[in-house]
Formats: C-alpha cells, structure tokens, sequence
C-alpha cells in the first residue's frame, strides 16, 4: 500500500498480527527483500512493516539534493510509519543501510525498540575501525561520492558494472529495473553521499555512542559477504551498551535473507521472540 508521509509517500507491505517488526531493507533494495522473512513472522505471530526507502523502488524520489536523503530523514520516515500505524514498540531489523537506518532509530528513541537485529553492516565505528581490509572492500563509497562519475560508470555499457556490483544479489535484474529510469539511479546514490562522505568514512572523527544499554543487539554476518568483513560485525558488540549476541550466517552472500532464508528465519525468530 502507499503510504502517504509528511515528506514523501512510501511503498508499504503491512501484515499479520501481534508484536511489530520492522524490517528495513538496503541498497538499491526494496521490501521485497523480505518476502521470505514475512510469512515465517506472521505465522510465529508477528506484525510485519516493511517500507521501501525514500530514493527506492516505488516509493518518492524528494527533490532537494542528497540531503533529501539524509539517514535521519530514513529515520524520521520509520518513526512517522510507526505513528501512522498506531504502533508505540517494535523489533526493528535492517539489512545493508537499513541496518544504519534501525540503529539510528534505536539511538534517538531507544524506549521505543524491543530488540535491534543487524544484518550485513555493524556499528559505523566497527566498520570504520576494522582495517585496511575493510577500506579495500568499501572502494565503492569513495567513487558513490563523484556526482555524475559514478552515474555514468555504473550506466556504461548496459549498466554492466553495476551488474558485476551485484552479481550474487539473487534478484539483480529486478532492484536494476527502477534504476534505469532518469533521475533514480541518483536518488539511491544520494543515500551514500549524504550519510557516508569521504571525510566521515576515512578521516579520524569523534567517537561515536555506544547502542543504547535498554535494546538487546544481535549482528548477524554472512560469510560470503563480498563488501563487509567480519571484524566489522564482529567488533560491533564493543559499541553495545546491553546485551549482544552474534552470529555467522556460512554459505551465503551479502543478501543473506535471499540466500539462505531459513537459517536467517531462524535467527531472527529466536533472537524477537527471546526479547518479546
């Protein structure tokens, strides 16, 4: 269904009933991303939420530059769609930038997380501070930040590097779809370039809070992960303030939820359960 917001309308698949989760996905996904997590949640009796980021799939492309696509403006989208929908708690599940996104939310209203699930992508200062390794595998971020450079390198060919970028995503060919049309192939870019600029990735910085002390943490990583290592996970639990479970999700991709579904079904339903 559309959801109509103060700022933009969001594509939204709500169902189920019980106990709210909220699962965000993350670049250039949408909340199809989820479809094999929805019906294992809705049967252990779970309300599922699943939005499509502004910048995404069906849902609004704001105007106004990449600040149009802030983090917090995500963030300030999933509180808004929880208050729209009469919800006051929920477990809150994210995936690549998604996971950035639920832990910025868990950050700025901890009262209203029951339990953070992180999947792919830990603590910005765990990925920042996992090594030379972890700057290898993050090039990308680096070329994101050219306007129109990384548009065209990306486009060239029959977006052929784009598709190398995502060759063991399971459904490349559909979350590329919406991307060949104008202007959205920037609108998911500008998700990089106002929340991971060169200068908040690379340079030193402030130390970053620890997750609030009141929401149980589970870092989920999976060991065919091509663009996170798993120090970057693993060293998560040093930012965590309450309780931190992890776990290594083996045969799979960076879109684990697709590749190995069960297992990441499984994992998610002990740990939401466990905090319910």
């Amino acid at each position: 269904m559309r959801m109509e917001l103060s700022d933009v309308t969001l594509d939204v698949e709500v169902s189920g009933e019980g106990p709210a989760v909220l699962l965000v996905h993350g670049f250039p996904d949408s909340h199809d991303l989820w479809r094999h997590q929805i019906p294992a949640l809705n049967a252990a009796g779970f309300k599922t939420i699943t939005p499509t980021l502004r910048g995404f799939g069906g849902s609004d492309r704001p105007e106004g530059g990449a600040q149009a696509y802030a983090p917090s403006a995500s963030v300030a989208d999933m509180v808004e769609l929880l208050d729209r929908l009469g919800i006051e708690r929920a477990h809150l599940v994210g995936h690549d930038w998604g996971s950035g996104i639920v832990q910025g939310f868990a950050q700025a209203l901890p009262d209203r997380v029951l339990s953070l699930s992180i999947l792919s992508v830990g603590h910005f200062a765990a990925v920042r501070g996992a090594g030379w390794e972890q700057r290898q595998l993050s090039w990308y971020m680096l070329l994101f930040q050219l306007a129109e450079v990384a548009e065209n390198w990306l486009a060239h060919d029959d977006y052929a590097n784009l598709r190398e970028m995502l060759a063991e995503h399971p459904d490349a060919e559909a979350v590329m779809e919406p991307l060949r049309e104008p202007g959205n192939l920037t609108a998911a870019l500008n998700v990089y370039r106002a929340g991971l600029p060169a200068e908040i990735m690379f340079a030193p910085v402030l130390p970053l809070p620890p997750l609030p002390a009141t929401v149980p943490v589970m870092g989920v990583w999976s060991t065919g992960d091509r663009f996170l290592t798993e120090q970057s996970m693993a060293d998560t639990g040093k930012h965590v303030a309450g309780s931190w479970r992890y776990e290594r999700v083996e045969d799979a991709g960076h879109w684990l939820q697709l590749d190995q579904p069960e297992k990441v079904n499984e994992l998610l339903l002990d740990f939401i359960r466990a905090n319910s």
